[in-house]
């Protein structure tokens, strides 16, 4: 009896749990379908990497002898959805059975959860065990704490995998986190190193003209496209980013510079979310550079971090939460997405910088995601549903079970402080302190109220007055209240007046 096995597009691992016990006479079905591809508006740039990334795989599956049937998304009979083209698939191979492992994102997992009845065939959805943590495991770890902070969670991983850990189980250094060392602000001149750029092959290029013709309205520049499109590539960014950007990663990790939408930072997460990388061996590559002395401790902690805890604890908080916590709203936020997250101008220098990076790279570093668009999406209470669209939409590395919490939890605080402590609420003198942003801008980061005042900043402290009530008790958040308080009558109301010319601009689109 001949089994159908599932690969989805983010799924690009010989190791994957769907193909663990292939055996002669299966097929593995691997589908490019409309439906995935306009879910949410995807950045031309993703739908190319994700594609491409595809067909390389498929070429590698049938180099290793598995036999693949390949749907490219221009392929006559093409039925457009994962379903369907499990049908088809059923139907030409007469597979008794259909094997996957378990999708990223709740809805997939929710038609593939239903296709066996609708299909007449047993379907076996497996664990993803390219994750280190199991929802098992996860949602034993949670079980009957009244937070579910990340920095325990990571700790408790730390000492499983036992990276960066001494024979005495202590952590090595002394400390488990050396996140108070990743705050420098860029240099004078600092500009980001050279990274990889890798030739495209013929099969990338047909990918790039199928994009163009068919996804052109898409919000994002295609070209130029530089993606590592097999795990060869994705090796080579690994290797070269932990010799030659690693070094300096940690201290500069959450600076922004104009122009430079990379400067340090590893550009892995694409391909780590792809399954072209694995998390386990990245975690091991950035011990061994520290180990090696190749790069300060500060630097491999803050990367491993990301990976083996913030990584994997945002998709425990995903699962264990959804499907509810998709439309969240703590704050009740109901303002409209700007068009100048589409690409529309703003005088916002920080934002204009940060969305031109988006539409560019279909990438923008985790601080400019939670401290810029993240930020502002917060203080102006925009719809945390259309904000989560948009993240979803526009970088390469965004799928449901990361980005959804990120959004949701880290930058708008509309899961109420299921992830965060405190809402991740800024003023402009923070951009101001991390980037060159300001110094192009027309608003001051140094002036709260008057024509140049910077928006940031009477929004910052509008947004604590709004929602003083559900934020007063939080300890986290007595010393901003008290500041406000110390402002007295006059002041506060001249600064909410200001808050409230500035949301009067962006709802007239002049801001």
């Amino acid at each position: 009896m001949s089994t159908l096995r599932l690969v989805l597009g983010d799924q690009l691992n010989a190791q994957l749990s769907a193909l663990h016990d292939y055996a002669e006479g299966d097929v593995v079905l691997i589908a490019e379908v409309m439906e995935e591809a306009t879910y949410a508006p995807h950045h031309p740039k993703k739908i190319a990497f994700v594609f491409a990334a595809m067909r390389h795989f498929a070429a590698e599956c049938e180099a290793r002898g598995l036999t693949v049937r390949y749907v490219p998304l221009d392929a006559a009979e093409n039925s457009g959805s994962i379903e369907g083209e499990v049908r088809r698939a059923l139907s030409a191979t007469q597979a008794k059975a259909v094997v996957c492992t378990a999708p990223g994102e709740w809805r997939l997992h929710q038609t593939m959860q239903q296709c066996g009845t609708r299909l007449g065939v047993p379907v076996e959805i497996r664990e993803d065990t390219r994750f280190l943590c199991s929802l098992t495991s996860f949602n034993h770890w949670a079980d009957g704490r009244k937070q579910l902070r990340m920095e325990l969670f990571y700790r408790q991983m730390r000492l499983e995998h036992g990276i960066l850990i001494e024979p005495d189980g202590t952590p090595t250094g002394g400390q488990w986190n050396y996140d108070k060392e990743n705050r420098k602000p860029p240099l004078n001149g600092m500009r980001s190193p050279t990274r990889l750029r890798h030739p495209r092959s013929s099969i990338t290029r047909e990918v790039l003209s199928l994009v163009e013709e068919r996804f052109a309205s898409h919000f994002g520049n295609l070209h130029p496209f530089y993606f590592a499109v097999t795990r060869e590539e994705a090796l080579a960014e690994a290797q070269h980013f932990m010799e030659e950007l690693l070094p300096k990663f940690g201290d500069f990790q959450d600076a922004m510079v104009q122009g430079e939408a990379y400067l340090y930072h590893s550009l892995l997460a694409a391909y780590l979310n792809a399954g072209l990388l694995l998390p386990l061996e990245l975690c091991r590559m950035a011990e061994s550079a520290y180990r090696h002395g190749k790069a300060p401790l500060n630097a491999a902690e803050g990367f491993i971090r990301q990976i083996l805890g913030w990584r994997e604890y945002v998709r425990g908080v995903y699962w264990r939460f959804m499907p509810d916590y998709e439309q969240m709203n703590h704050f009740g936020a109901r303002r409209a997405l700007p068009a100048f997250y589409w690409g529309a101008k703003t005088n916002m220098a920080c934002v204009s910088e940060a969305v031109k990076h988006t539409q560019m790279h279909a990438y923008s570093h985790h601080i400019q995601r939670l401290m810029v668009t993240g930020n502002f999406a917060l203080l102006a209470g925009i719809d945390p549903h259309e904000v989560h669209q948009w993240y979803l939409a526009v970088y390469a590395d965004a799928y449901g079970w990361v980005e959804v919490p990120n959004t949701i939890g880290m930058a708008l605080h509309a899961d109420g402080g299921i992830m965060a402590s405190k809402p991740y609420a800024a003023s402009g003198k923070y951009i101001h302190r991390m980037s060159n942003f300001c110094k192009s801008c027309r608003f001051d980061p140094e002036v709260t109220v008057g024509e140049n005042a910077c928006p940031f900043n009477a929004l910052y402290w509008d947004f604590l007055a709004r929602h003083e009530t559900l934020l007063r008790n939080n300890q986290r958040m007595l010393y901003v209240y008290a500041t406000w308080e110390k402002f007295g009558a006059a002041k506060q109301n001249a600064i909410r007046a200001q808050a409230e010319d500035v949301l009067r601009q962006l709802d007239d689109g002049v801001l």
